[in-house]
């Protein structure tokens, strides 16, 4: 069976390679494409690399959360989605994510790539609002391809945290692929691609500058669904341990912060700087202080809240706070002031502070709280960013609240709406069919003696089983 099954797929894929093939050799003997700007393509190679050490980061945070039976599975469940979106971003997540197409889902013209090579610009001409040619002209498409591909990866990395300690491996790559094309890349065609229904080219006009809706609360309801569906671990909520390992949540925490520049800054699209009115701007340079301002705001607010209602500062509130802190800033980080930053840090943190202690009164096992930092984190980020939101910041953005622009809340709460839906229904619908088909969690056994061993036949420690064992 297993020889029949690699058979068929190497035949479909040498059927899928010739028409790719013919594509790529004709980019390379085609006429050369206007060159790229050096400097920015530099910047946006770095900062795609960036975006993409976040989820070995993500890994160390969720990993020193859980029990150390369970740390090689947990590590493996961000790990696992370079490979899977790795793949399927190039075969068809970009294309439907932003090919220019309906409003709702992009069109199929960039399936394998196809079109999608070194040129900067036109590669949307055809296309509705006319004056858009190309999502950033001064660097290569497929520059902006692989940046993007990095917060697709990323994106559903974060739900596991959520039914971590439970799930099946299997289930998991599974849930992964089918969500990351029917949730993540319709939502992204939406808010940031040519003609989506939410974003500032020819929709709404949703302000969400780096994945406040797209990435965090797209993930935090689906990982708020997906606790509820698959219920609760065996010893929830009477018998759960500490984290095993507060360092590795530190240096997660760490990376996720050093990262989170790449995911922000990054999200300017260039390096170099510009003008909005009188005023001489550079995004990339206002993201990056936005982003640090509210981490470094939100981790010093958790830490204040912990040390005045429970007496003692912790490490883990520190990590949680900054993660928190970026989360929140992650929408608005090019569209606000330093001062607007610290408050949004500072506000996100009390937030999810309180949603976290309200989740454990509802006893929902949303393991390592992905709904309260993601999800409330994300919506709290997003509505600040209509109320702080300033052209004088960015001119290809909008005024907000306190600039008199009160329509830019209704738009946002709408954006936010239409997030929470279509991430809550698909994820139901994705996870149902997953269930009734290969099933969702592992036996109660292997639950209890730990998924590392029972799903991937080994050990993190190499001590849980008896220590050193002699090969047979």
């Amino acid at each position: 069976m297993l020889k029949k099954v690699v058979m068929i797929g190497a035949m479909t894929l040498l059927i899928l390679a010739q028409p790719l093939m013919g594509n790529a050799f004709a980019q390379t003997s085609a006429a050369s494409p206007p060159a790229a700007d050096t400097g920015d393509t530099a910047f946006m190679l770095i900062s795609a690399a960036l975006v993409l050490l976040m989820t070995p980061g993500l890994a160390f945070f969720y990993g020193g959360f859980v029990r150390s039976r369970n740390i090689l599975n947990t590590l493996m469940m961000s790990f696992v989605l370079m490979a899977i979106v790795g793949v399927t971003w190039i075969l068809w997540g970009y294309s439907l994510a932003f090919a220019p197409g309906l409003p709702f889902i992009g069109g199929l013209q960039w399936l394998g790539l196809s079109g999608v090579g070194l040129e900067t610009t036109d590669y949307l001409k055809g296309s509705n609002p006319a004056e858009v040619v190309s999502y950033a002209g001064t660097i290569p498409h497929q520059a902006f391809m692989i940046y993007q591909a990095m917060f697709a990866i990323i994106t559903p990395a974060l739900i596991s945290g959520a039914i971590a300690e439970r799930m099946s491996f299997r289930a998991y790559c599974l849930f992964v692929l089918l969500w990351s094309t029917f949730v993540y890349s319709p939502l992204a065609h939406m808010v940031w691609a040519k003609g989506g229904f939410l974003g500032l080219y020819g929709g709404l006009g949703a302000l969400d500058f780096a994945g406040g809706t797209v990435v965090h609360i797209s993930s935090g309801v689906s990982a708020l669904v997906a606790a509820i569906v698959l219920k609760p671990r065996k010893t929830h909520p009477d018998r759960l341990s500490p984290p095993h390992n507060v360092p590795f949540i530190l240096l997660g925490a760490g990376l996720l912060w050093f990262g989170w520049f790449g995911f922000n800054a990054g999200s300017a699209l260039s390096a170099a700087s510009g003008t909005s009115g009188n005023l001489a701007t550079n995004l990339a340079t206002t993201a990056f202080v936005a982003t640090n301002t509210a981490a470094a705001a939100a981790a010093l607010m958790w830490l204040i809240l912990e040390a005045v209602l429970r007496g003692k500062p912790t490490a883990v509130g520190a990590a949680t706070g900054a993660v928190a802190g970026l989360v929140g800033i992650t929408p608005a980080a090019g569209f606000v002031t330093p001062l607007s930053a610290i408050l949004i840090g500072f506000v996100t943190a009390f937030v999810c502070f309180y949603a976290i202690s309200f989740k454990h009164k509802l006893q929902i096992d949303d393991a390592l709280d992905t709904f309260p930092v993601h999800g409330v984190g994300g919506t709290v980020g997003a509505i600040l960013t209509a109320i702080f939101a300033t052209t004088q910041v960015n001119g290809g953005g909008k005024d907000g609240v306190l600039r008199g622009n009160f329509g830019e809340l209704g738009v946002e709460l709408a954006a936010i709406a239409i997030a929470y839906l279509i991430a809550a229904v698909g994820t139901w619908i994705i996870l149902k069919i997953i269930d009734v088909t290969v099933g969702l969690r592992v036996k109660e056994e292997a639950e209890l003696q730990g998924l590392d061993i029972n799903e991937h036949g080994e050990e993190g420690y190499n001590s849980e089983f008896g220590g050193d064992r002699p090969i047979q």
